[in-house]
């Protein structure tokens, strides 16, 4: 509350202003402040404390590249991509399933416990940066935000996860059906149509949680030709 300010009747305007409190600058809310949006450029995930993590839900991961790196998909790059993930997963964090785009990767990963998610996330990005940046003969940071993460945490949203992750390319290339190679599609094992030749040395693992593994098949088979529905995180 501003005080009362008393006034002599031989006070100038000059003393008058050098008695009232200065004008408010900063604090509260205040029309334009904040930081301004980038035009065309993706909001960034907001910096929240994470949910705490249940062993028993899979979780769906988005990592979004920098605006230098939009080629995850080359043929020069996607290999590397594709090792890294290979060597991701350990007793407690499992990559089940992915799909590479060109500036961005979706994954579906068990973990133990909170901290086997977080570690095993930034021993994954760092992996995948180091194998990117060897194989474009480049320096500097891969990745343009903080992971997106969200739980699965019914067989519906399960199996609405799985056809998002696996058919993205027709979400971003409309017209595109089948598997995508650069995908882990080529591996997995819940197809209404089994895939006729399945390549060795998969680079995930097969899943632990109900989840993942028995639960999101009430819903049905995935079609490979099945559209993916929005979701968030790209």
């Amino acid at each position: 509350m501003i005080g009362r300010v008393l006034i002599s009747p031989n006070q100038d305007g000059a003393h008058l202003a050098a008695s009232l409190p200065p004008p408010r600058t900063w604090g509260g809310r205040r029309a334009g402040a904040g930081r301004k949006r980038t035009l065309g450029r993706r909001p960034g995930v907001p910096h929240r404390v994470r949910p705490p993590h249940l062993a028993a839900q899979p979780v769906h991961v988005t990592l979004r590249s920098s605006q230098t790196v939009r080629c995850l998909r080359a043929a020069r790059v996607f290999p590397a991509v594709r090792r890294a993930l290979a060597a991701a997963s350990h007793e407690g964090f499992r990559i089940l399933q992915f799909s590479v785009q060109n500036d961005h990767v979706h994954l579906i990963i068990e973990a133990d416990d909170a901290p086997a998610l977080g570690g095993g996330l930034r021993g994954l990005t760092i992996r995948l940066a180091r194998a990117v940046n060897r194989a474009l003969g480049r320096r500097g940071p891969v990745w343009g935000d903080r992971y997106h993460a969200r739980a699965l945490t019914t067989p519906r949203a399960m199996r609405h996860c799985l056809v998002y992750v696996l058919m993205n390319r027709a979400k971003h290339c409309e017209g595109e059906r089948g598997l995508d190679p650069c995908s882990s599609a080529l591996w997995f094992d819940g197809g209404a149509r089994g895939v006729e030749t399945v390549p060795a040395g998969s680079p995930v693992v097969r899943a632990r949680t109900w989840l993942a593994a028995v639960g999101w098949r009430r819903h049905g088979l995935v079609a490979f030709d099945e559209p993916p529905r929005r979701e968030r995180g790209g």
